[in-house]
């Protein structure tokens, strides 16, 4: 017997499912938006709550609309989850799912939150994808809470660019275990990148301008064909990104954070600034530009390679390869300013302790995680910060994905 229910949904979870309540419990259900009222069948039963599966929308919400993608939906690619709410929406739910993690995780009283940014488009915008090989060498996308791929023909929030390299590829590659396309999108850039059981090299051949890199189990980089790096420009200015570096997924809002991030900075000529998790040197440029003197610091080689490439002509810049818990200890000048871009799991406890020993007027924290940005803001204000205001940006539409910059003052 499966147990199927009736309930009304007043909230979104950060995750991307719509939660109602049922008999005391907290009901998590995808593919559904507050304030619809729905039929599920549970799926998952815990004690404190439980995940079901949407079975019929009873009352739509005015923010539904029909998924463009034939490829979404339960038990299919997993790379989307909101692609049935209206683009417009999906922002200020994002905004409010920020609110959410920053009262609850963080105990902020009444979170200051902007309006979220949208993405006026909401399709064609990312800059790079990874591509799973399914059973039958088919390319494809994880499928949703599953390791499982599911082969796709086509991906409608790919870039116009990396849509047109896939469309291109003709592929008959059994060894093949993934494959990675990126592209600059301002600049043309194209690059394939890929994995296979056997380190042997493929046979290729290609008739358009595209680099293609064979990254080894060992994580050495092979050019096979063309360079091992993509060209990218933001506010006018070039990046150059190796195979195996970070940056943005969205160009276009790469340009906002840039100009949100240097707001939050203040900066007046006269400031030391320390950009830790510089990958590249995104923000570093920027910063460069308005500050004093800037000291970067990177852990993964390459990027650290590309930041030097890219920030080279620039004479107040001081790159450091190592961990930030390393080496901001390096750092000995007095630091003004701090600007954090971390991974999804957020600052380390140690980092937050050395960030505050340099005691920064100001710390600007971007963000792809409002949990662990909402953690790591609750433990800097114990030391004497406050939290200014968060900005969300939709760098990912279709997705319930959120960028945050937050600015703390001490």
């Amino acid at each position: 017997m499966t147990d199927t229910i009736t309930l009304k949904l007043d909230s979104m979870a950060h995750g991307g499912d719509a939660i109602g309540r049922h008999k005391g419990r907290a009901i998590f259900v995808p593919y559904a938006i507050p304030g619809e009222q729905v039929r599920a069948e549970i799926t998952d039963d815990r004690k404190r709550y439980a995940r079901a599966r949407l079975i019929e929308v009873l009352e739509p919400s005015p923010a539904r609309v029909e998924p463009r993608c034939p490829y979404f939906g339960y038990s299919k690619c997993g790379g989307c989850q909101w692609q049935h709410i209206d683009t417009t929406v999906q922002a200020r739910m994002k905004g409010l799912v920020t609110v959410d993690q920053l009262q609850r995780i963080g105990k902020f009283e009444s979170p200051p939150v902007f309006e979220p940014i949208p993405n006026e488009v909401g399709w064609e915008y990312r800059n790079h994808a990874l591509f799973r090989v399914d059973p039958d060498g088919r390319l494809g996308f994880l499928a949703a809470r599953s390791h499982n791929v599911y082969p796709i023909k086509d991906c409608l929030i790919l870039h116009p660019l990396l849509s047109q390299l896939f469309q291109s590829l003709d592929m008959v590659y059994p060894e093949l275990e993934w494959l990675e396309l990126r592209a600059g999108t301002a600049t043309g850039s194209l690059m394939l990148l890929l994995q296979a059981r056997e380190e042997e090299s493929p046979s290729l051949e290609v008739d358009f301008p595209v680099s293609i890199v064979q990254i080894r189990h060992d994580d050495a980089v092979a050019p096979l064909v063309g360079l091992d790096y993509i060209l990218e420009h933001v506010h006018d200015r070039e990046f150059r990104i190796s195979a195996t570096s970070f940056f943005q997924v969205n160009s276009a809002q790469a340009a906002q954070l840039v100009n949100i991030v240097m707001g939050a900075l203040d900066l007046k000529g006269h400031e030391h600034v320390v950009d830790a998790y510089c990958g590249v040197g995104l923000f570093t440029a920027f910063i460069a530009e308005e500050a004093s003197s800037v000291t970067g610091i990177e852990v993964n080689p390459p990027a650290v390679a590309d930041a030097r490439h890219n920030l080279a002509h620039l004479d107040n810049v001081t790159l450091l390869e190592g961990t930030v818990l390393t080496m901001i200890h390096e750092v000995s000048r007095k630091i003004h300013a701090v600007l954090v871009d971390p991974p999804r799991t957020g600052l380390e406890p140690e980092v937050v302790d050395a960030l505050a020993e340099h005691s920064p007027e100001r710390i600007v924290y971007v963000s792809c995680d409002p949990a662990t940005l909402a953690r790591d803001c609750s433990r800097l204000v114990k030391y004497g910060y406050s939290l200014e205001w968060v900005q969300p940006v939709d760098l990912f539409p279709q997705t319930y994905h959120i960028e945050n910059v937050a600015l703390l003052v001490r």
